[in-house]
């Protein structure tokens, strides 16, 4: 959506004063990644987010939809790191945060490829993170849970029909299962985001901070 795109860059340049460039893109295609990187060849801070597959039964899933989800969801932010990687190095400062799933610690009949491959990513750059600390570079990884967003929405138009309820009642069912007893706001991710982003968080690196309100029982 290039409107929607471009009033919000638009809305960004107004309440901040930098430059802003938006790019319609595919990031999961060779000439997507290409213009992205036109705009801003250098960056300091990369971060990889992709729309995740859509809520399904593992078994209807196609060999050729399976290829799909690693490709969106692994490999396209393996390929962007490659690109960006020794740029950073090179300048002794980089921040690289990749949005995955709080899937990738407590996977979701439904989700399955979408836990699946991004949890693959944790693990391969996880590795990575460990040999690029030392020039100032880390990458980490953002688990969201629940957030009020169009994703959710949907996966509750989804549960609503499968189960024939309302998607009221499939959302308030989702929400009181929250411990917090409400979704998250894009500020609060937006601001998690931000602070692994800044140069305070430089000794941490190789890390996944799970966002979900208290859902995931586990300390570790």
């Amino acid at each position: 959506d290039s409107k929607a795109l471009e009033a919000t860059a638009a809305e960004l340049r107004k309440s901040t004063g930098a430059k802003v460039s938006a790019v319609l893109a595919d990031v999961a295609t060779p000439a997507g990644q290409a213009a992205l990187l036109s705009a801003c060849p250098e960056p300091d801070i990369l971060v990889n987010n992709n729309a995740g597959p859509p809520f399904r039964d593992f078994r209807e899933l196609t060999r050729a939809q399976m290829i799909d989800g690693v490709i969106g969801n692994m490999v396209v932010a393996i390929e962007l790191t490659q690109k960006v990687i020794d740029s950073m190095c090179g300048k002794k400062f980089g921040r690289i945060v990749n949005i995955t799933s709080g899937s990738v610690k407590m996977p979701l009949s439904g989700l399955d490829l979408s836990s699946g491959a991004r949890a693959g990513l944790t693990a391969f750059l996880a590795g990575v993170a460990r040999s690029v600390a030392a020039s100032n570079v880390t990458i980490n990884f953002l688990l969201p849970g629940a957030f009020d967003t169009e994703r959710l929405a949907s996966n509750m138009a989804i549960t609503a029909k499968k189960r024939d309820i309302s998607i009221e009642a499939a959302r308030t069912e989702r929400m009181a299962s929250v411990p917090a007893k409400r979704f998250g706001t894009a500020a609060e991710f937006g601001a998690a985001c931000a602070f692994l982003c800044s140069a305070q968080a430089g000794y941490i690196t190789g890390q996944s901070l799970l966002i979900d309100g208290g859902v995931y029982p586990g300390v570790l």
